[in-house]
Order: structure tokens, then C-alpha cells, then sequence
């Protein structure tokens, strides 16, 4: 035999707002135990002697990056670190732009 308990608006109401209550909260502890991990390194990294540099009209990382990469290196590898280095989401430059560039 089972019982039965007709469900009210009420009930059903708080059920809703516990459960979305319970949703927040799991994220908030998965964000807390995650978090710090998707920003920690393997350990300290070597300070990076930089100067500071104004991009000119028309000036594409890629003709940064190829003044900076000596012979028989991959330009590409020295725009990928201009872009680490200063924290760039893509190639974009705009002109008076001003970003760091390693000092070999």
C-alpha cells in the first residue's frame, strides 16, 4: 500500500528553490576545489627582461616577431611568445598599441 500526498503549490515552490539552492552551492565548492588549479604553474617562473614597444601603422605581429627572431628560428615560436608575454587573446595590433617584447 502506498501513500500518497497531493503535491500543493507551496510544496512544490520550495522543492524548485532548494534544488536551484543545492545547484549553486555544488558549484560554488566545484569552483572553489577547481579554481586554483586551472591558475597554478608548475612553479615559479624566470623573470623576462621585456622593453616596451609601440606598434606602428600597419605593423602586424608577425613583422614584430620576424625583426626579433634570428636566423633559422620559427617566427611563429616568437610570436607565440609575444602573445604569452603579454597576454594576448589573438594576433590583433593596433597602432600606438603599446606590448612588451623579450630582450634576448
Amino acid at each position: 500500500m502506498s501513500i500518497y500526498a497531493p503535491q500543493t503549490a507551496e510544496a512544490q515552490a520550495r522543492r524548485t528553490r532548494t534544488g536551484r539552492i543545492l545547484a549553486v552551492l555544488l558549484l560554488l565548492v566545484a569552483a572553489a576545489v577547481v579554481g586554483p588549479q586551472a591558475f597554478a604553474s608548475d612553479g615559479p617562473s624566470e623573470p623576462v627582461a621585456v622593453d616596451v614597444y609601440t606598434v606602428g601603422a600597419g605593423e602586424t605581429l608577425w613583422d614584430i616577431a620576424a625583426a626579433l627572431t634570428s636566423a633559422g628560428d620559427d617566427v611563429r615560436d616568437a610570436m607565440v611568445d609575444i602573445q604569452h608575454l603579454n597576454a594576448m587573446p589573438d594576433t590583433a595590433l593596433m597602432a600606438g598599441e603599446q606590448i612588451y617584447l623579450p630582450v634576448e
